[in-house]
Parts: C-alpha cells; sequence; structure tokens
C-alpha cells in the first residue's frame, strides 16, 4: 500500500479511468478513458475524455472541472460553479445539492497512486451508483 497523497500537486498527470455505472433503472453503463491533472493558475485542472457504453449506445464523452487547494480541494465546474470539496486524508466524503437531485461522492486513497471516488445520486428521475477507478498511466 502506497502513502495518501499529501496535497493537491499530487494527482499531476495522466491516470487511467475505468468507471462502472450501476443504474437502479436498469440504464447500466460503462466508462473507459483517461483523465489528466493540469497545473493551470493556482489549481489544477481536470480533463477525462474517453467511451461511455450504455445499454448499446456507444458515444465519446468528455468533463471538465477545476480543482484548487483551499481548506482541503475544491472541485468546481468547467463554468466556474463550486461542486463539492473535501479533505485529504485515506478516505473522504462530501455532498452536492442540485435540486431535485442530490449527489453523495466518497473518496479513498488507501490505495494511492490507485484511487477511486464513488457516487450516490438519487433524484425524480435518477438512482444510480457511479464507480470510478483510477490508476497513474505510464
Amino acid at each position: 500500500m502506497g502513502a495518501t497523497p499529501i496535497d493537491l500537486w499530487a494527482f499531476e498527470g495522466r491516470w487511467a479511468v475505468s468507471r462502472e455505472i450501476a443504474d437502479a433503472k436498469g440504464a447500466d453503463g460503462r466508462f473507459d478513458g483517461a483523465a489528466t491533472f493540469v497545473r493551470e493558475g493556482a489549481g489544477l485542472r481536470y480533463v477525462e475524455r474517453g467511451v461511455l457504453r450504455l445499454g448499446t449506445t456507444e458515444m465519446q464523452a468528455e468533463r471538465r472541472y477545476m480543482w484548487t487547494a483551499g481548506e482541503g480541494v475544491e472541485v468546481w465546474f468547467d463554468d466556474g460553479r463550486f461542486f463539492h470539496g473535501f479533505a485529504l486524508g485515506e478516505t473522504a466524503e462530501a455532498t452536492h445539492d442540485c435540486p431535485p437531485d442530490w449527489y453523495e461522492v466518497s473518496y479513498d486513497f488507501r490505495a494511492w497512486p490507485e484511487w477511486e471516488s464513488r457516487w450516490r445520486v438519487t433524484g425524480p428521475r435518477k438512482d444510480y451508483v457511479m464507480t470510478s477507478m483510477f490508476v497513474r498511466a505510464g
């Protein structure tokens, strides 16, 4: 087992990402791709690209966030809105209220430099768990 990251900058670089989406309503999915954390200003720009499969549909997918150092790590949407924050440690949890939906995330850094995020999303039309595994890419 590796050491837990001590700060935001430990994430810098390229990561392989594999994600499973378990949807209670039957729309299970999978994402396979890569994420990069690149220094930008006082933080790290997160850019993720890959292939998303939902049932028999396959499409290119991309998402972007900004990670900055605050009380811990603060995650911002690409348009500048605050998403969530968490303290760095072996594990961390956070929430995001986006009415009518509710997002809960747990991060697991105990096997650093491999790590996991697990999102539980609920709402009138949403009920899924999305688990992402991150492994340092060569």
